[in-house]
């Protein structure tokens, strides 16, 4: 199932267009932590704008929380995808306990609109991007690149267990809202080229391999794993059928421990307080946050600290810090220079289920 992953994806071998190029700015103080805005050059020409979430007052080196986000839409003040409050709640309260944290654009979204959104190949250049971002903050002076986690709702939760299945340098994945074995999300970018069906690959890819995104998700393992579940959403049935098949897995690596469901039954379809808080406590444990730092006497996660910003004070791209001149244009552009990618052996691909835990 993984080979069948990576290569209808593209990432077999995985493109190697040499260390990743990011410019820094607007580095802003706040409540515990500091955000700065970042235009990430993932391959040559293609710019992803994103936000950097690091500790304040703290020593280093600090694990990694990668938070890919899903396809929310732009309220009345502009905050969608990694702008939504919901993520600037999660990333800051994160980095608060301790971490560095990194959101980044998907493609065609927020401010990485020099290709469209609701193609096949999104899919390809997506899980691209999230593994140069483990590239990026593992060249970082101040995070510890042994501990990476990753969580993201909905198009994010897809990212989530897409880019742990193929990445073994992620040490504990939090998919939220998005795990399903009978929905494979409603965008191309989630299940395009087709990611799912074997028997339709791009030509020379056929395997014949017909899977599922549980199936995805069971190639964390042994890892841990968290699935965050609500009853109004595709992930309803988690906890009597996904949970369940995901456990035996674990089961049989002699590992049941390591995975866990936070299931939310009267919640819908989002990335709200209860799931972060799932998220978060998930993320202390495994990667050794400061937990009593965000939560209240009640033993509730405490994130009224965090300030919410507005769009104009996030953005990568702007008059002072425009897009450079060189970046590439359009879909077809684009595809054929990640086509074109110099490639090598993947050396982080999780090949083989070995415990990267130190347990």
């Amino acid at each position: 199932i993984r080979s069948h992953l990576a290569g209808t994806l593209h990432l077999d071998p995985v493109p190697w267009p040499g260390p990743v190029q990011a410019r820094r700015f607007d580095h802003t103080i706040l409540d515990g932590y500091t955000v700065e805005n970042l235009q990430v050059e993932t391959m040559p020409g293609f710019f992803v704008g994103a936000n950097l979430y690091l500790p304040l007052d703290r020593t280093g080196p600090f694990p990694v929380v990668l938070c890919p986000h899903g396809h929310k839409r732009a309220d009345a003040h502009g905050a969608e995808g990694r702008f939504q409050p919901n993520y600037q709640k999660l990333c800051g309260t994160l980095a608060r306990a301790g971490a560095a944290v990194l959101t980044w654009d998907m493609v065609g979204w927020g401010e990485t609109t020099t290709v469209t959104h609701r193609r096949p190949e999104s899919t390809a250049l997506q899980t691209f991007n999230t593994i140069r971002m483990i590239d990026f903050v593992q060249r970082l002076p101040e995070v510890d690149h042994r501990r990476i986690g990753i969580t993201g709702s909905s198009g994010g939760g897809t990212q989530t267990f897409l880019a742990t299945a193929l990445d073994q340098r992620i040490t504990a994945s939090a998919p939220t809202v998005m795990v399903s074995a009978h929905f494979f999300g409603g965008c191309p970018c989630e299940s395009g080229l087709p990611v799912h069906d074997g028997t339709r690959g791009p030509v020379g890819r056929e395997d014949g391999i017909r899977t599922s995104n549980v199936e995805f998700a069971a190639l964390a393992a042994p890892r841990p794993l968290l699935l965050v579940s609500v009853g109004g959403d595709w992930t309803s049935n988690t906890p009597r059928i996904e949970y369940p098949y995901l456990k035996r897995i674990y089961e049989l690596l002699d590992v049941p421990e390591r995975v866990s469901n936070a299931h939310f039954a009267d919640e819908d379809h989002d990335y709200g307080p209860s799931k972060r808080a799932a998220s978060i406590r998930f993320m202390a444990r495994h990667l050794g946050l400061d937990l009593a730092a965000v939560t209240n006497l009640d033993g509730s996660i405490d994130d009224e600290p965090v300030t919410i910003r507005p769009r104009s004070e996030l953005v990568a791209f702007n008059d002072e810090h425009p897009l450079p001149a060189d970046s590439l244009q359009g879909d077809e552009a684009t595809w054929k220079a990640f086509l074109a990618l110099p490639r090598r052996a993947n050396e982080n691909a999780a090949s083989d289920p070995v415990d990267s835990t130190g347990d």
